[in-house]
């Protein structure tokens, strides 16, 4: 059974994500402050967190920042009540997996809960290959394949679509990609990412005009829905 910590301080909307988790099957603790939650958060055992943004004392960036620094990769979804891009783009910079937005339909929230879910069981396994659309990667062989026609990929394109298939499904930050591809010691602007994730989708998107594969995600960064 999947273990889920839900950190809320709002008692209706905590019984209500206990109820909700418990009955798809998941074993479920609920605390209601910061403090208590990165307590639990370091002392490990859960598949999932659901963490507020607005807690009393210590609040949910300071908790998931603290948390990333100690180590702890448990997936996270943030819940805040904030809607403006830039709270948004703070979760996801500090190491939150998803974030949802308040109010939030309980059939939005546990689609959420269970895509994060699978990608934490996903990308436990290395990928060798992966096939989406008519394309297929060969990560053994550094192959791209389109209907057995190889794409012409730089080192640094196959590099960017390895991140992206890693963590298909997740939005990935600007700052994150240029740590991930190009090195946390390399200082580039963001116009680096934007032109590599235009010249792959001018390689793998069937209309790059409009694409289908690599989903800018305004003001955040990209996801890949492949």
């Amino acid at each position: 059974m999947q273990r889920i910590l839900v950190v809320e301080d709002e008692p209706t909307i905590a019984t209500g994500l206990h109820d909700d988790l418990e009955l798809e099957g998941y074993a479920v603790e609920v605390v209601d402050n910061g403090s208590a939650a990165l307590k639990r958060i370091l002392e490990g055992g859960f598949d999932l967190i659901l963490l507020d943004v607005m807690l009393p004392g210590t609040d949910g960036f300071t908790v998931c920042r603290e948390a990333r620094i100690q180590g702890v990769r448990t997936p996270i979804i943030m819940l805040t009540a904030k809607g403006r891009e830039v709270d948004k783009v703070v979760g996801l910079e500090l190491g939150a997996d998803d974030y949802v937005t308040k109010p939030f339909s309980p059939r939005e929230l546990l689609a959420r809960v269970k895509a994060v879910l699978r990608r934490g069981q996903d990308e436990a396994k290395p990928l060798s290959s992966y096939h989406f659309a008519d394309i297929t990667v060969d990560f053994n062989r550094f192959e791209v394949l389109r209907k057995g026609e190889k794409i012409d990929l730089t080192a640094m394109e196959f590099k960017l679509l390895r991140a992206f298939l890693d963590h298909r499904g997740r939005v990935l930050t600007i700052d994150e990609l240029l740590q991930k591809v190009w090195g946390e010691d390399v200082f580039l602007t963001d116009r680096v990412v934007y032109t590599h994730v235009n010249n792959l989708r001018g390689k793998i998107e069937e209309d790059p005009r409009n694409p289908r594969l690599l989903i800018s995600v305004r003001g955040i960064g990209y996801r890949f829905d492949g």
